[in-house]
């Protein structure tokens, strides 16, 4: 098996990566009171220095008072999480690597199980996270203004930072998503509709916003998906037109690269076709795309926290769909949450040396 087309290099605008390998965003809650420690920063260094192209950081989100449920999850406000930052980026960038924030706001969450809770009660566009669950406010226009401009300030402050680009994070049931979908966006004004194009309307004022922040020339990334972690079948966009109609306009808008995020990289999204969600994002908009899910190990991150475990797997159907031009750059999660030279070994074809995973790893920040 040849990965030798995942180890070319990938350009657009600030991105110039050694090879298309993505370390996924994946929470890790260790940064106390939203501040990345030095184990922060040791952590993402050791996947640069284990060649991952580009990596992406844990969701680190904006400055709004609820956008956080977990005391622990890094902020990307403030004097000391951004010097933080600032560690981080310089060590990646130290060990020839490239990074960008994940910048997020979580919107109407359930209550963490360690009993810490926001200063304010979380918000969202109608107050609910899933039908008949209401945890929090419903924002006013003058809260999603604010909102979107704290989106623009995280990106501003990124490239102040050094970073080389930034995600934004539009998937999984958090706020941005809470606007797309039907059952947790009810409103009827401006950022509502019955239609998903009507109801795209916050996500593509942020990215206008992060967009204008942060210029032409700096790439910009979001990421999407189609299931709810409560439902895995759930589908914003049921056919290929749906799809286009609400990822060309974010496009339109100034995302670059659309990040595709499924539980398995190799499920079909529509009938009639063998194209993964990245496949089709790509076809109907014409953008560079990210695959992910489940790359590299049997099993999916859910069942991780079930107890699962996994075990390493041939990545022969990834370039498959790779050399046939589905998708640009891929997006490997717990791999690298276990083994931060998991890149390198794949590249010297030392796959007798990868490491399975298991549940510990979530745990822990892994350094060796």
């Amino acid at each position: 098996m040849s990965t030798n087309n995942l180890f070319s290099p990938f350009n657009l605008k600030t991105l110039n990566l050694k090879n298309r390998i993505v370390m996924a965003p994946m929470t890790r809650s260790f940064s106390p009171n939203g501040v990345p420690t030095d184990n922060v920063a040791s952590y993402y260094q050791k996947r640069a220095e284990g060649e991952v192209g580009l990596i992406l950081s844990e969701g680190t989100v904006i400055d709004r008072a609820s956008s956080s449920n977990d005391a622990n999850v890094p902020h990307f406000y403030g004097d000391e999480a951004l010097k933080g930052w600032k560690k981080v980026i310089d060590g990646v960038h130290a060990a020839g690597g490239q990074m960008g924030p994940q910048i997020w706001h979580m919107g109407i969450m359930d209550n963490h199980h360690s009993g810490w809770v926001p200063p304010v009660p979380f918000e969202g566009p109608s107050g609910l996270n899933r039908p008949d669950f209401s945890n929090g406010n419903t924002m006013s226009e003058k809260d999603i203004e604010d909102t979107i401009i704290a989106f623009g300030k995280a990106a501003a402050d990124a490239k102040r930072l050094g970073f080389d680009t930034i995600e934004i994070h539009g998937a999984h049931g958090y706020l941005i998503d809470q606007f797309f979908r039907t059952e947790t966006n009810l409103r009827t004004d401006i950022y509502g509709g019955k239609t998903l194009p009507e109801r795209n309307r916050f996500a593509i004022e942020v990215v206008k916003e992060v967009r204008k922040q942060v210029g032409n020339d700096f790439a910009v990334i979001m990421r999407f998906s189609q299931f709810k972690p409560s439902d895995y079948n759930y589908k914003l966009a049921k056919n290929p037109q749906e799809l286009e109609a609400w990822l060309t306009p974010l496009v339109d808008a100034g995302v670059d690269i659309l990040h595709c995020s499924q539980r398995r990289f190799w499920e079909p999204e529509f009938e009639d076709s063998d194209l993964n969600f990245a496949g089709w994002a790509k076809k109907v908009t014409g953008a560079p795309t990210i695959t992910v899910g489940s790359v590299g190990l049997s099993g999916d991150f859910f069942g991780a926290f079930a107890g699962e475990s996994s075990e390493p797997t041939s990545l022969e159907e990834l370039n498959r769909r790779f050399d046939r031009g589905d998708f640009d750059l891929v997006a490997v999660g717990r791999p690298l949450l276990s083994d931060p030279s998991w890149v390198a070994k794949i590249k010297a074809g030392k796959t007798d040396q990868l490491k399975g995973f298991s549940k510990e790893a979530l745990g822990q920040l892994v350094l060796e």
